[in-house]
């Protein structure tokens, strides 16, 4: 009965633009960093068609590897954030919208099956996004000739951008939660978009490692200097979000009637 539903969100998604919206959006970063780049290493080309080289220089982006995968870890796991409650709130959101709700409320099939499914479906789109943007990013920074790039830093950045995905996937079911409560995508959207200007806010604070949104930009150094390793504090705090989102989605959908 799992493999059906599994299958049956698989074929849901694949008739729908979003997984190709979301991938689109996520693979502008390694162009703009890209671009950067560009007027850096050539300003003055750059100035004939009315881009600042000196301002691109004053966002601390250098044209190295080093420098390119730091950034790009950085887009990954800060706009993976957000695209993320994208994926959640349309692969949750779509059975209101599209009137289909009352059916799967009615359904011989466990309510946990359909969390778990959306939730593994949520997952391998995620993992499919990072990894095409990760040989974009590979390709774009060959044809750029970056000094520093090798196999074995190539392969440290893709451990570094499935770390951060990861982490950012662990937050999802907490929007999957205001997804099936509030029976729609705004809210969902506005509770990440909200979450992740408090992360900010807090990684500034010594609370950081506790609050979960801001464990990935500590990580990623967007509010300071990169930490090399999370505290086991912060992975026991993305554990219990991850396990309460699912826990609170899956009682949500429990509880829930038909007003369709």
């Amino acid at each position: 009965m799992f493999t059906a539903v599994l299958a049956c969100e698989a074929i849901k998604l694949r008739r729908t633009l979003a997984p190709w919206v979301t991938l689109g959006s996520l693979m502008t970063g390694p162009l703009f960093l890209a671009l950067f780049l560009w007027i850096i290493r050539d300003p003055d080309r750059a100035a004939q068609f009315g881009l600042l080289g000196a301002k691109a220089s004053l966002s601390g982006i250098e044209a190295t590897w080093a420098s390119y995968a730091t950034f790009l870890t950085v887009i990954v796991g800060m706009a993976g954030t957000l695209l993320l409650a994208f994926v959640a709130a349309s692969v949750f959101g779509r059975e209101y919208s599209e009137g289909t709700a009352k059916v799967l409320l009615t359904l011989p099939v466990p309510r946990p099956a359909f969390v778990v499914a959306k939730l593994l479906v949520a997952a391998l789109w995620w993992l499919a996004m990072v990894l095409v943007v990760y040989v974009e990013s590979v390709l774009v920074a060959l044809a750029l000739g970056l000094p520093g790039i090798s196999s074995s830093a190539a392969l440290a950045l893709l451990g570094n951008l499935l770390l951060v995905a990861g982490i950012s996937y662990l937050l999802a079911p907490a929007v999957a939660l205001v997804t099936v409560w509030t029976r729609g995508y705004l809210a969902p959207v506005g509770f990440a978009l909200g979450m992740l200007l408090l992360g900010n806010v807090i990684g500034h604070t010594g609370w950081a490692p506790w609050f979960p949104w801001s464990i990935v930009p500590i990580l990623v150094g967007s509010v300071g200097t990169p930490v090399e390793a999370l505290p086991a504090g912060s992975l026991v705090v993305l554990a219990a979000t991850f396990a309460a989102g699912i826990a609170g989605t899956v009682w949500r959908l429990q509880v829930a009637d038909n007003t369709q």
